[in-house]
């Protein structure tokens, strides 16, 4: 009885850590020079990306991305240089997909060198690559509700392509169910 009980807390323990939304990871980063390659990345924002974050952007690898479902999820990175990076590091939105295997983030050359220390960021930029910790945090966007884009390849007939912009807080919009109304004949 004791094995199952132990057991059954290790497995609870176990998906509670794989779970944590608000947990400190530790990784590296790296940067495009030109914000422009994220902007048009996998979640399909285009120039909105670099309204929506004032060009902090960042693409993720697969585990952060979960099928465009990370889409606009924002987290607060920093590095971990004392004598370069600042405690409060910067705060990125998703915008794209990271299949490089050596970061969990590709940032903008903006949000890379806004990890910085105040008059360091070309130093920073210099490094290439970084050794971050981050964490998932809330999205907030002043005066902007969430926004409902329907996209111009929705022209096609029995198509509807949409995405969703200004999503507050720290959720995920996984489903959405999309009925036809009808007219009476």
């Amino acid at each position: 009885m004791a094995f199952f009980i132990l057991s059954f807390l290790f497995l609870l323990l176990v998906s509670s850590a794989t779970a944590c939304d608000r947990c400190l990871y530790q990784s590296k980063a790296s940067y495009f020079s030109k914000a422009s390659a994220l902007s048009s990345g996998a979640c399909g924002y285009g120039s909105l990306a670099l309204d929506i974050s004032g060009g902090h952007l960042a693409a993720g690898v697969d585990s952060l991305f979960k099928n465009g479902a990370g889409c606009g999820a924002c987290f607060q990175i920093r590095c971990k240089n004392p004598t370069l990076c600042s405690k409060e590091g910067t705060k990125v939105v998703l915008t794209d997909l990271n299949h490089n295997n050596q970061t969990d983030f590709v940032l903008s050359s903006r949000a890379f060198a806004g990890m910085a220390q105040k008059g360091m960021g070309q130093q920073i930029l210099k490094l290439g690559i970084a050794e971050i910790e981050y964490k998932r945090v809330p999205c907030d966007y002043k005066n902007q509700n969430l926004a409902v884009r329907v996209e111009e390849s929705s022209k096609k007939p029995d198509y509807l392509a949409i995405k969703f912009l200004y999503q507050g807080g720290q959720t995920e919009i996984v489903a959405v169910d999309v009925a036809q109304v009808c007219c009476k004949t």
